[in-house]
């Protein structure tokens, strides 16, 4: 049996192979400018791959445009490989501009002139793009594994993680005012620098990048595990109490305890993060994430569920659901984030 992951490019980003970690800030979505011209650059490296494409202007003056792509891992999924493009080749290109006018674009489309088209990041007739995996044969009997979103039952949402995030959260006036001061395109996202999402980011990137549970000996300690970004997170089931206030880490303090079959994670100690939502809206001291694993009752499914509150930036909590399925072929090797790469984002 197979499963197919259906991703709607244009109402949900996140899930979508050109838009990575980076939101679309910056950029015209719903324009694309089409570039004739020429490849400098292929650089496949994480978190995106990116190209650079010498196209003539109306003097007939080389400009350098840079078009961002995924991840080195999605990009794979879309059919391509190192070697897909090299310099020299000729192409025609689709991408979405920088609003601001410098020559920077998110990928769209391309097709090498008098060449086979390569793989594009949407289906032309469906606006979608399709990963297809095999599902697992293997029934778990605990929760430990490797696991991925059945995004065929997630909502799609208009502008991806930040959208989804930006409509659900109500904000303080506090968080209003961060939001307002934020720059998506300057070193005040700390993935520019390589830095990921503490939770409950690893669980909306399930749309893309797989999930590992791992027990402890004596499973005093779980470790709770994302592909993007290698994010990686130590659930204390020792008892223990959250340290004080004072004691704060990049990706919160986390314990853990059984509820019958169901383990829920208390997460509380987040450092200060401006934009772990992918737009701007920031988190604080008082941040609180609880979340719940717990198997269906044929095995094959991981149900997720967390509930966000804080109360600095945010009024009230959000909850989130979804079911991951069983996935331990799933390649978890290291995303690898090269500074370089990340950084070509920037303005200048």
């Amino acid at each position: 049996m197979r499963y197919v992951t259906v991703l709607t490019v244009a109402a949900f980003v996140l899930a979508s192979p050109a838009s990575g970690h980076h939101s679309d800030a910056g950029l015209d979505m719903d324009g694309v400018t089409t570039l004739e011209g020429t490849i400098a650059e292929f650089s496949w490296r994480n978190p995106h791959v990116y190209f650079t494409v010498e196209v003539p202007d109306e003097s007939g003056r080389a400009v350098e445009w840079t078009v961002q792509m995924a991840s080195t891992i999605n990009t794979t999924r879309m059919g391509w490989t190192p070697d897909s493009l090299v310099a020299g080749d000729r192409v025609v290109v689709g991408a979405h501009p920088a609003l601001d006018g410098r020559p920077y674009g998110l990928f769209e489309s391309i097709e090498k002139v008098g060449g086979v088209p390569l793989p594009t990041s949407f289906d032309s007739d469906t606006g979608e793009i399709e990963f297809e995996f095999a599902a697992s044969s293997a029934v778990p009997t605990t929760i430990e594994g490797r696991w991925i979103a059945d995004t065929s039952q997630l909502g799609s949402f208009e502008g991806g993680l930040d959208g989804y995030t930006r409509s659900q959260l109500v904000l303080t006036e506090a968080g209003s005012a961060a939001l307002a001061a934020f720059v998506a395109t300057s070193e005040d996202d700390p993935q520019l620098r390589c830095l990921g999402r503490p939770t409950p980011g690893m669980i909306f990137y399930t749309n893309l990048y797989p999930l590992e549970i791992e027990f402890g000996e004596g499973e005093e300690t779980i470790t709770i595990r994302s592909q993007f970004f290698d994010e990686e997170r130590t659930v204390y089931m020792d008892g223990r109490a959250h340290p004080g206030n004072e004691e704060r880490f990049y990706g919160g303090h986390s314990t853990g305890r059984w509820e019958g079959e169901t383990l829920v994670v208390d997460t509380r100690n987040f450092s200060d993060h401006p934009s772990p939502y992918q737009n701007g809206i920031p988190s604080g001291s008082q941040k609180h994430v609880v979340e719940r694993y717990r198997l269906t009752e044929d095995g094959t499914r991981l149900v997720v569920e967390f509930t966000l509150e804080d109360p600095e930036y945010l009024i009230g909590s959000l909850t989130h659901s979804r079911e991951l399925i069983y996935s331990p072929q799933m390649d978890m090797s290291p995303f690898n984030c090269d500074l370089e790469s990340t950084s070509r984002y920037l303005a200048d």
